[in-house]
């Protein structure tokens, strides 16, 4: 992270979709559904996503790597549309009893695995990566545990700590082998949570680990995701802009020097991003530099009071038109008329 560009205030957007929604965030920069998923409900729409702009200006073939059944969230039919050449899913990897726990094969080995398939891959290539083990309900084998658990009133938030560490054991190790092919030097890394880690019904434990009052600031800023990118050769810096997932597709385009224009998305360059532009979630709640909106109240970021509703009203606006516009997007296979 010290030698990377961290994003420490981007937040979960996801809907019903969780996973499959950040990864059509990520790769689409379009906004979730407010009932189920795009992956499940619009699979065969025309997308302007990320492998197919990476094709078409840097010639970079596209792959994904997820040690779970090929059609879960309809990934099967999903990545075509998306314009992956290669989906490596639970049948190209040997999953056993042994190195496997909760939704598949742990992070450890699934990395291991992925590695040969890499070292395969055509040049250049944009690969997508999706692990398992941090996941609830967090479960470890005790060989796999390299840290104690915290010691709140809730299993669940206790045991995450240990798949957090977990997690982090199998990235490091993951970099290791990568510097071994002498594949890590020249590799942009971008490492990002999917959605938030601890739900709401398990919160007071949460804030119990965080020594944190339970009010809706505190709720907001744990809807926090991390995002790291590292780019070789370039100094690592904190970047303290507000923003989401969704936005993650055309950070990336910038790093790359692919231009961003008409290319029909909400998200924002992070490193640019307007301040005053508000970060929005599906349920039409939003964070600006100084309000949240939830639930139709509208409260001082700062300390979590309530205000007046219309100093949310214009960003009220703003949100309500981009999520009416991305779903007219989506329901409409608005994109088909865009494709060549």
């Amino acid at each position: 992270m010290k030698d990377s560009f961290y994003f420490n205030q981007i937040y979960d957007q996801t809907a019903q979709g969780k996973t499959s929604d950040a990864e059509l965030m990520i790769d689409t920069s379009l906004y979730p559904l407010a009932s189920g998923s795009v992956f499940v409900r619009k699979p065969e729409n025309i997308f302007n996503s990320l492998p197919h702009l990476l094709r078409e200006n840097k010639d970079y073939y596209s792959a994904v790597f997820h040690g779970n059944d090929r059609t879960f969230w309809n990934r099967d039919i999903m990545y075509e549309s998306l314009g992956y050449d290669k989906f490596y899913s639970k049948k190209d990897y040997t999953v056993t009893e042994a190195n496997s726990i909760n939704y598949g094969i742990k992070d450890i080995p699934f990395f291991n695995q992925s590695i040969p398939y890499l070292v395969d891959l055509p040049e250049p290539y944009y690969a997508k990566l999706i692990t398992l083990t941090n996941h609830f309900p967090f479960l470890l084998d005790e060989e796999d545990i390299f840290i104690g658990e915290a010691d709140t009133e809730e299993d669940v938030v206790n045991r995450y700590i240990t798949t957090v560490r977990y997690l982090d054991q199998s990235v490091g190790l993951f970099f290791e082998k990568l510097k071994e092919e002498s594949m890590y030097e020249n590799t942009v890394f971008v490492l990002v949570g999917d959605h938030y880690g601890i739900s709401e019904k398990y919160e007071k434990g949460l804030s119990e680990l965080l020594d944190e009052e339970i009010n809706i600031a505190n709720h907001m800023k744990q809807q926090q995701v991390p995002l790291i990118i590292h780019i070789p050769g370039q100094a690592g810096e904190t970047i303290t802009t507000q923003g989401g997932i969704i936005d993650i597709r055309p950070t990336l385009l910038h790093l790359l020097g692919i231009s961003t224009d008409n290319r029909y998305s909400f998200g924002h360059n992070l490193f640019t991003r307007d301040h005053n532009h508000p970060v929005i979630f599906r349920d039409g709640s939003f964070l600006s530099e100084e309000y949240i909106y939830k639930n139709k109240i509208c409260y001082r970021k700062e300390d979590g009071e309530v205000v007046n509703t219309k100093i949310c009203e214009v960003y009220s606006d703003v949100a309500r038109q981009e999520l009416s516009l991305s779903d007219h997007i989506i329901f409409g296979d608005l994109l088909r008329f865009t494709a060549d």
